[in-house]
């Protein structure tokens, strides 16, 4: 008796944690509220990226289709310090894992824009990095992670294709620079890139679709 009764014990410890282990996975499951991720678009992110995330200011990221895990990734950097930026370190730390989700969910739901190249000398060195990367410097193709046509792989690597080739110039300085340190594997491949070859692969991007 006193063995059933133990039993029947361990069984409703076990139904109690399973309990709790499903209600958590049931609220991380929850689908984002695309309302409220619009209206801290709106209020909180428009000024710098506008109202939709789309072509505002070149020194400025595009959102407008960006991968909603990757958006979630550097929004919870940036909030948690990993990644460094004054304007975004502020504008991160008042927002909720909700509100992350939220915004993140509602920018991926928006049709990205067609960008464009402005040097056709540099458009045809960048592609050949982006690409076929440059073998002698150990410079893996940006396509292999990226995908061909730039649009990325979700929660590892972000859209990359229409990108303003101001922004994709600066994340690639500051990665090789090491004022950027949230990626150790785009670190490493920046480390080995040339000013130039920095500014052909920021251009060729800024085309790419």
């Amino acid at each position: 008796m006193k063995r059933f009764l133990t039993q029947i014990a361990f069984a409703s410890v076990a139904l109690s944690l399973s309990g709790v282990a499903y209600s958590s996975e049931t609220k991380a499951a929850a689908k984002p509220d695309l309302a409220a991720g619009e209206a801290k678009a709106t209020t909180v992110c428009a000024a710098c990226h506008v109202a939709d995330g789309s072509r505002g200011m070149p020194t400025y990221p595009i959102l407008q289709g960006q991968h909603p895990e990757y958006l979630v990734k550097q929004l919870t950097e940036f909030k948690e310090g990993k990644r460094k930026n004054a304007i975004m370190n502020g504008m991160a730390a008042v927002l909720t894992p909700e509100d992350m989700r939220n915004v993140a969910a509602f920018y991926a739901t928006k049709k990205a824009k067609d960008g464009t190249a402005k040097n056709p000398e540099l458009v045809a060195a960048g592609e050949r990095i982006y690409r076929g990367g440059i073998a002698k410097k150990g410079v893996p193709a940006c396509a292999g992670c990226h995908s061909p046509n730039g649009a990325g792989m979700p929660a590892q690597y972000p859209r990359l294709a229409g990108q303003h080739g101001d922004y994709t110039k600066a994340q690639l300085t500051a990665f090789r620079q090491g004022d950027r340190t949230n990626s150790a594997q785009m670190a490493s491949i920046a480390a080995n890139l040339s000013d130039k070859e920095i500014e052909a692969l920021a251009d060729y991007i800024a085309g790419l679709r």
